[in-house]
């Protein structure tokens, strides 16, 4: 059997196995996951990814380009998922959704998020394959993105001006007084969707906006879908334990938007440059590791003034 066929079974049994226990053996339904447990998940999850790193490096072909290709496309993946994570922790508290209940609801918004995200990476891999200059189009989004990020200002979300927010409240019958622990309610025997479904939707429409970011980013590394697939999925396997570990530490991040600008922008230039200059996936590396080193050190050194 070819070896690309063997890993594509292996990752689908690994990925498989990781998927139930994060969502459902470690749902902690019973209340809000704590900042200790959430860090030993995501060192488990990270230490994991790595391994499946090293399995690329010894058994594939071209194994040393393709685990770089890999661990490179996984950081820049977790890196752009801790932006996301702040929108989704401002989600939740705008929405008044208790910690209790976050779980079930990011739960289903990361397995949401898991079918968005292989439906973008194969799409995109096609763009490109059939047509080069995607290449550059996919570099502007993301200078586009970077200096979005750069210049945003730290707001928190209006649940309101969401566009599927508004969609759902003109063609569903929404019940606010409801538990947030349900998506849906009978009342008087008639079906009624809960404030708990509307963030649902709410962090689901923020990941699709993530996702046209963050695949161009993914594909700037490597075209080779098992490598943007595994490094992608791996990287969103993290965001639950990562989420509840962030909304506890969240000011040791508070540089973090800086670097991601900055690597967006690297990435950008790259994809910009492709035809020039080729910018290996090792040198990439090293500029994103040390771009997040030092945004995660200057965040700590640097005081937050009050």
């Amino acid at each position: 059997m070819d070896i690309h066929i063997l890993f594509w079974i292996g990752f689908v049994v690994l990925f498989s196995i990781v998927f139930i226990i994060d969502m459902f053996i470690t749902d902690h339904r019973s209340g809000a996951v704590g900042i200790k447990s959430a860090l030993i998940w995501t060192s488990l999850w990270i230490t994991t990814a790595l391994i499946f790193g090293l399995l690329i490096y010894f058994f594939l072909p071209y194994g040393k380009t393709k685990s770089i290709e890999f661990i490179t496309g996984y950081i820049i993946e977790y890196s752009l998922s801790v932006d996301n994570l702040f929108v989704f922790i401002m989600i939740f508290a705008t929405m008044r959704i208790e910690d209790r209940y976050q779980p079930v609801i990011l739960k289903w918004g990361i397995i949401g998020a898991i079918v968005l995200r292989i439906l973008f990476i194969t799409a995109g891999v096609e763009l490109i394959n059939k047509f080069s200059f995607m290449s550059y189009v996919f570099g502007a989004v993301l200078l586009y993105t970077a200096f979005k990020i750069l210049y945003s200002e730290d707001e928190e979300s209006e649940p309101g001006k969401n566009i599927f927010v508004r969609i759902a409240k003109k063609i569903l019958p929404i019940d606010t007084e409801a538990s947030k622990k349900h998506f849906f309610v009978f009342h008087k025997k008639k079906l009624y969707v809960t404030v708990a479904f509307i963030t649902l939707i709410m962090l689901e429409s923020t990941d699709v906006i993530f996702a046209l970011d963050s695949i161009p980013a993914v594909l700037s590394i490597t075209q080779d879908p098992f490598i943007a697939i595994t490094s992608n999925l791996f990287a969103i396997l993290g965001l639950r334990s990562l989420f509840f570990a962030l909304s506890g530490i969240i000011n040791l991040f508070r540089y973090l938007k800086y670097g991601i600008s900055f690597i967006l922008l690297f990435i950008g230039v790259k994809m910009l440059i492709s035809g020039i200059i080729e910018i290996s996936a090792a040198i990439s590396l090293l500029v994103i590791l040390v771009t997040l080193s030092l945004s995660v050190l200057l965040s700590i050194i640097i005081k937050e003034k009050e």
